[in-house]
């Protein structure tokens, strides 16, 4: 039997069409507290490569994301930019309960996402505890994420970084690209010289090992930005390539 929404009459316009709704942190709320978040709620859209807060700023809004992907880097003391992490749809942007932002934030991709004041968040997570254990399996999904990169940056080779890199851009832009029958097409959010430092690599490194899977027919370049995959299985298995 298919599940109902027997709240749906009740919900806001603004909600009843969004994916974080039901997928992200509103995705526990009530109608009531539907409702009350609207009120408070803005809509925003960054352009790709703008800012959009930076580290150190003290936190005074979250934000779900409702499209696009959103980079999160550090800076080192000379000033190097170092990508810590991505962002998708319906990810949550930001870190309940603290008060500062450690990571700065700017859009990969133009991002498209729902902004309320962190004081509003406070007073939701006090009434419902569901959407307190909503953002902590984010949180942890975030660090097992993390740890999984931790060990593509350390132990793996280069076409095994940028196999590991796509396959991850392929299952968070389509969740459903594992179950997925046929070729995958999807846009790469990042540019070589951001997945360069992402992965750790030269440019030159990324853009050989690019090649190689090309050639080997694991995926087709249709642009500098789109790729096609016509096996996801076939691009897994080069995420972790057996050694003699």
């Amino acid at each position: 039997m298919a599940r109902q929404d027997i709240h749906n009459s009740d919900i806001p316009v603004l909600c009843r069409s969004c994916e974080a709704r039901h997928k992200g942190m509103c995705g526990v709320l009530s109608p009531n507290q539907l409702t009350e978040l609207s009120k408070h709620t803005t809509k925003m859209v960054f352009p790709a490569e703008s800012e959009i807060s930076p580290a150190g700023q003290k936190v005074t809004r979250h934000a779900n994301i409702l499209n696009g992907v959103v980079k999160l880097s550090k800076l080192t003391a000379d000033g190097r930019q170092q990508i810590v992490g991505l962002q998708f749809a319906p990810d949550f942007m930001g870190r309940p309960f603290s008060r500062q932002n450690d990571v700065a934030t700017e859009a990969a991709t133009d991002v498209r996402v729902c902004m309320f004041p962190a004081s509003i968040l406070d007073e939701l997570v006090h009434k419902n505890p569901e959407l307190e254990h909503r953002l902590h399996e984010q949180t942890l999904k975030e660090l097992d994420e993390a740890r999984d990169w931790m060990l593509t940056l350390g132990r793996k080779t280069a076409s095994e970084k940028v196999a590991s890199f796509l396959y991850l851009i392929a299952a968070h832009v389509d969740p459903e690209a594992e179950n997925a029958e046929g070729p995958i097409r999807f846009d790469i959010p990042l540019k070589r010289s951001d997945i360069a430092d992402f992965l750790g690599l030269t440019i030159e490194t990324v853009s050989r090992q690019m090649t190689k899977l090309r050639f080997a027919g694991v995926i087709s370049i249709i642009n500098n930005r789109t790729i096609e995959v016509p096996d996801l299985e076939r691009l897994r298995a080069k995420t972790e390539e057996e050694r003699g």
